[in-house]
Formats: structure tokens, C-alpha cells, sequence
């Protein structure tokens, strides 16, 4: 462990973080707001019907869409989604609950947040976000 390693070898299960919010592919666009707003969040991941992630709702970005009229309440959400790269050439990071908190730091850096999920990338077990990690260190201390 490198000495000024601010998260001393945590890992991802050491964040605590809350079981992880997704809706189905199928979700109208009123229910996944509704959801959003209960729960305080920005970013919600969609599965597909074998709970495998297709992608994620940007909450901010339907908001506006709503508001301006070109999103019906009764659409699905898979119409307003932002879909995972799946291809050859996109390498996949794999984050689990072992997962070092500086590996987790590194994907962060390029990305919005982190699904969590089993070693075996059947279910999705939480999200986490670069305020997950902020938090985790306040809480820890330097």
C-alpha cells in the first residue's frame, strides 16, 4: 500500500452504500421521475428483463425534457437512456465489493459513477459516486 494512500486499502464494501436503485427497461418516464425525486437521485440504471444493466437515466436531462413537452409521461425510459458501450473494443471494469477504493477512484475520473455488482456481473448491487468516496475519507479522516 503506497504511504499516502488516502483511502488505506479500503475497499468498495467499505463504503456502506445503499442496495442500488434500478428501474426495468419498460418504466414509463412518470414513474422513473417519481422515483428519482423520492429517493434524491441523479442517475438511475436500467435493466434489461434478466436484471442485466442496458444503461442509465440521467435525471436532470429527462427533467428537461419533461418540462419542455418532448417527453410523455407514459413513454418508457428506454426512449431517454443512455446506453453502456458494449463493444469489443470497450474495455469493461469490472467493480465489486472488493474492489480497492483507488481502482474505484481511477474509473471515477472518467466517469459519472460506478455500478456495483457481483464477481459474477449478475445483479447490481449499488452505485457509487466521487461523493461516495469524498465522504468516505471525511468520515475516516486523512
Amino acid at each position: 500500500m503506497p504511504p499516502n494512500d488516502k483511502y488505506r486499502g479500503a475497499v468498495v464494501e467499505d463504503l456502506q452504500l445503499p442496495p442500488a436503485f434500478c428501474l426495468p427497461s419498460s418504466e414509463s418516464v412518470s414513474r422513473a421521475m417519481e422515483s428519482a425525486y423520492d429517493r434524491d437521485f441523479s442517475h438511475i440504471p436500467v435493466l434489461n428483463r434478466d436484471r442485466r444493466p442496458l444503461g442509465y437515466v440521467d435525471v436532470a436531462a429527462l427533467k428537461e425534457k419533461w418540462e419542455a413537452g418532448t417527453a410523455s409521461p407514459s413513454d418508457s425510459i428506454s426512449k431517454y437512456m443512455t446506453k453502456f458501450n458494449r463493444s469489443a473494443s470497450q474495455h469493461y471494469t469490472l467493480i465489486t465489493p472488493l474492489t480497492p477504493l483507488a481502482e474505484l477512484a481511477e474509473f471515477l475520473r472518467d466517469n459519472i459513477f460506478a455500478l456495483v455488482s457481483d464477481q459474477g456481473k449478475n445483479f447490481v448491487l449499488a452505485v457509487a459516486t466521487s461523493q461516495d468516496l469524498d465522504n468516505f475519507v471525511t468520515r475516516r479522516g486523512r
